[in-house]
């Protein structure tokens, strides 16, 4: 932040920007949107940008999918505190956020293949941030069912959230042409067991 520049105001620049990024990223693609596609449609200054941003673009990316996934993770929260029981939990979970990555825009785009650099360089890299935001939403509904016994009690909430990250990364990008009812099975089958107590 700028010398004099009050923290609220910098704060909202920044709103502002993330904002004009997730516009910009839904209209051109993350491939061909420009610094300044962003300060247009934020109506800022590039150097503006770039004072409230240091990171660039790859910041700004980042930016955009992190504030995608804390949404998208209140509402889990919500939906997962209305599950009957920790596998149903877990499977639920799951296909909820491959639903999401395949259907939110600014998180799709990031995946298709004209993205794929920027994709390693601004997320790929700040994977521990993802997965510790993630880490950070799940943390209290698994600690409270550990307490209760219904999680394995030699895992931990950063562990699984990997194991999990991983397993919906994977259902994305093979898809292997099963309906929703198989997918739950193979879940149920493979997934429930390596977190849910037996």
């Amino acid at each position: 932040m700028s010398p004099g520049v009050p923290a609220a105001s910098a704060e909202r620049a920044r709103e502002r920007i993330i904002d004009a990024a997730e516009e910009c990223f839904q209209r051109f693609g993350v491939a061909k949107t420009t610094v300044e596609d962003i300060a247009a449609a934020a109506g800022l200054s590039r150097a503006t940008v770039y004072r409230a941003m240091s990171g660039g673009r790859d910041e700004l990316i980042l930016a955009v999918v992190l504030r995608s996934l804390r949404r998208f993770l209140d509402v889990l929260a919500e939906r997962l505190g209305r599950e009957r029981s920790v596998p149903d939990a877990i499977v639920e979970g799951t296909l909820s956020a491959v639903a999401f990555v395949r259907a939110e825009p600014t998180i799709a785009r990031l995946l298709v293949p004209e993205a794929a650099g920027h994709m390693q360089a601004a997320v790929a890299s700040a994977g521990e941030q993802v997965l510790a935001v993630c880490a950070d939403h799940v943390r209290p509904h698994f600690e409270a069912a550990q307490r209760l016994r219904l999680v394995r009690p030699d895992i931990d909430v950063e562990g699984t959230v990997e194991f999990l990250f991983r397993m919906i990364t994977s259902l994305i990008v093979m898809d292997r042409d099963r309906d929703e009812e198989a997918t739950r099975d193979f879940l149920r089958t493979y997934a429930v067991p390596a977190i849910a107590a037996s």
